[in-house]
């Protein structure tokens, strides 16, 4: 006689069912473990011991020394006052700017027909597909000390000498370069986000704005910034987390690579000390730092949103 089938209790359906989502992500969580955490740790390992120098590297042999590396780097003068300063002060020039100029384009998109709005699109996203070392090549060409287009325009309204000016030896300028070229690579992808959430408002709510007399820069404030905080958060965020970690616009720059130290970010002091001056473990825990300071910032701006309840 055969025995009586038994039916899953509703506790193991609840945990079959939670079990699910994760068997269908855990190849893909497989796949960015071994692509991102096995690194990052290798890099906290390096971190962790004395991996000066070539031989070294080749012979895969080096000496625990614990948190040396971090001491030299935070004892470092040059990290508190050029290092921090350039990284956490570009970062946020360049965010602000950033959702700025894709909001103002997501606004200028929205008002523009069909045809019209596709041709501005494609202007707009031939910036964002330009890789970064080519756009970088652009805007150094274009500030080039004697044949550049704004130092000739310079010379010809007297503002600099007639040699030309190298905008790219003092500090400020050659950050200003930076943030200029950061931004014009990354509001494309601000305008587009922004404008997909434009074209979700109800076009009643903004006709019953106007029926009331508000201007655009009230229905701006009262209406498209309430709905669009989410996405507002969400590019805000995506932004951090790049400008912080800025390094082919700044290496590539005039002196960006090492030559200039006023002119030196988290990112590339990381590269210089690891691969300019063989101190992989040094450069390892810059790069730790780095990590570790945009996952502060991005914690705390999460929890904030969280609070909100804007997330």
């Amino acid at each position: 006689m055969r025995a009586p089938r038994r039916t899953p209790s509703r506790a193991a359906l609840r945990r079959s069912r939670a079990a699910r989502p994760w068997l269908l992500l855990t190849p893909a969580l497989l796949v960015l473990a071994g692509l991102l955490l096995y690194p990052l740790v290798r890099v906290v390992v390096i971190s962790l011991q004395d991996f000066s120098g070539l031989r070294a590297v080749a012979r895969g042999t080096a000496e625990f020394i614990g948190l040396a590396n971090y001491r030299e780097v935070l004892d470092d003068r040059q990290l508190w006052l050029t290092v921090l300063p350039n990284t956490v002060v570009v970062a946020l020039v360049a965010v602000v700017l950033t959702v700025v100029v894709g909001t103002l384009a997501a606004l200028l998109l929205e008002t523009l027909g069909t045809m019209a709005r596709a041709a501005t699109t494609i202007a707009i996203l031939s910036a964002w597909a330009v890789p970064a070392v080519t756009g970088t090549y652009i805007w150094i060409w274009i500030f080039d000390p004697v044949d550049g287009l704004v130092s000739k325009a310079a010379q010809f309204l007297g503002l600099v000498p007639p040699g030309g000016e190298n905008w790219f030896l003092d500090r400020v300028t050659f950050f200003t370069i930076v943030v200029l070229n950061v931004v014009h690579h990354g509001f494309p992808f601000v305008a587009l986000t922004v404008l997909a959430g434009l074209l979700t408002i109800p076009t009643e709510m903004v006709e019953a704005a106007k029926l009331d007399g508000a201007d655009a820069w009230r229905r701006f404030w009262s209406i498209t910034v309430p709905m669009l905080r989410p996405v507002f958060a969400v590019v805000t965020i995506l932004s951090t987390i790049w400008d912080f970690k800025v390094f082919t616009q700044v290496y590539l720059m005039p002196g960006g690579s090492g030559q200039n130290r006023e002119v030196l970010n988290l990112g590339t002091w990381s590269y210089v000390e690891s691969f300019g001056q063989t101190e992989y473990g040094t450069g390892s825990a810059i790069a730790v730092v780095l990590t570790v300071t945009l996952l502060l910032i991005t914690g705390v701006y999460l929890r904030t949103l969280f609070r909100e309840g804007e997330l």
